[in-house]
């Protein structure tokens, strides 16, 4: 994978959110809140936009390990709050740390809200000692998971595939 787009109300507020909760670097921005916002016909057909929306910044960060965190900041006629994990669509991000504690005491100093605390995995094909995970709102509601997976997962005995890690 290479990056995961998001959403954002507030450009500035989101960057400064993933800096704070998981030391993301702002590689660049394709496009600055100064700059004329992208709209039109041709815009909206490209990005599949609902009709009247501006796309007004963009911006790539770069998460430690993992993929790439690109950032739109859009205005629009019709925009809805972010999706909770029982809706249909793309409904989290996950973040695998080696502190969870750490981590979400970042996430929370950050401004970021717990849905929970560490629970083991729920799954069978993935438990294992000390194999954790804990789910969280960003500011403006995005969900991202937190886990951490110090344990071989019972799944490994079964196939040579591997989830991926960092």
């Amino acid at each position: 994978m290479d990056h995961v787009g998001i959403t954002v109300p507030d450009i500035d507020q989101a960057t400064q959110f993933f800096e704070a909760a998981f030391d993301a670097e702002l590689i660049y921005e394709s496009k600055r809140l100064a700059d004329e916002p992208d709209e039109g016909p041709k815009t909206e057909r490209m990005l599949n936009l609902f009709p009247g929306t501006r796309v007004e910044a963009v911006r790539m960060m770069r998460l430690r390990y993992g993929p790439g965190l690109e950032l739109f900041q859009m205005r629009g006629p019709e925009q809805h709050e972010p999706v909770r994990p029982s809706d249909y669509g793309l409904q989290h991000f996950a973040i695998s740390v080696d502190d969870i504690d750490a981590a979400i005491a970042q996430f929370e100093a950050a401004g970021g809200t717990m849905f929970s605390r560490p629970t083991a995995f729920m799954f069978g094909s993935e438990v294992g000692e000390g194999n954790v995970f804990c789910y969280g709102r960003t500011p403006w509601g995005s969900v991202i998971e937190m886990l951490s997976y110090p344990s071989p997962m019972p799944y490994e005995r079964d196939t040579p595939l591997r989830r991926w890690r960092p």
